[in-house]
């Protein structure tokens, strides 16, 4: 291979498809797109899986990523710090975890773990009124959040405790037709 080409071993490449969604062609394009991200820092070869990561302000500027307004939990979420910092294979389960061929059960999963911003496990009045608005852009009033939230609690929330664990959610989300095709990133 020459020298500007990616080169990983046949391991590497059976364990990310193993792993994965995508072709070897595929985790080709995800290592060019992450090396654009800071060239200086990524190399080409990848052979002696290098112990590179990626800050959260550089993953946030792709294309794919900067419109999206829950991009800054969705990194960390990916992040195996939690703090956002994607190493190469952080960086191909996000993408692959959001791909349009990933199944519902793992968007699902990972919706439920961008959406609960505090990490209790739960997704509490607090946590929507977050997503909520971050959806909206803040052009509700508080009244209108307020009530928006407690209607979804009411309606999803089936043990009534006030907050939606994770069966309430995917319960919820198994109800909503249009999951699928919005929770994904194309690359």
């Amino acid at each position: 291979m020459g020298n500007k080409q990616t080169t990983f071993t046949d391991e590497q490449f059976e364990a990310y498809q193993d792993c994965t969604f995508f072709t070897r062609k595929e985790i080709l394009r995800l290592h060019g797109r992450y090396r654009e991200l800071a060239p200086h820092l990524v190399p080409l070869d990848y052979t002696n899986d290098p112990d590179i990561k990626l800050p959260l302000t550089l993953i946030v500027t792709m294309p794919e990523l900067k419109e999206n307004p829950f991009r800054d939990r969705i990194v960390e979420t990916f992040s195996e710090d939690g703090q956002g910092n994607l190493s190469f294979n952080d960086f191909v389960d996000m993408f692959s975890a959001l791909c349009e061929t990933s199944p519902r059960e793992l968007k699902t999963i990972y919706a439920f773990k961008i959406y609960d911003f505090n990490g209790d496990n739960f997704i509490c009045k607090e946590d929507l009124e977050k997503t909520l608005n971050k959806l909206t852009k803040g052009e509700l009033t508080p009244e209108e959040v307020t009530l928006v939230c407690n209607k979804a609690i009411e309606e999803a929330d089936l043990d009534g405790d006030n907050k939606l664990s994770f069966a309430d959610f995917e319960n919820m989300i198994s109800k909503a037709p249009d999951f699928l095709s919005t929770f994904h990133i194309r690359i």
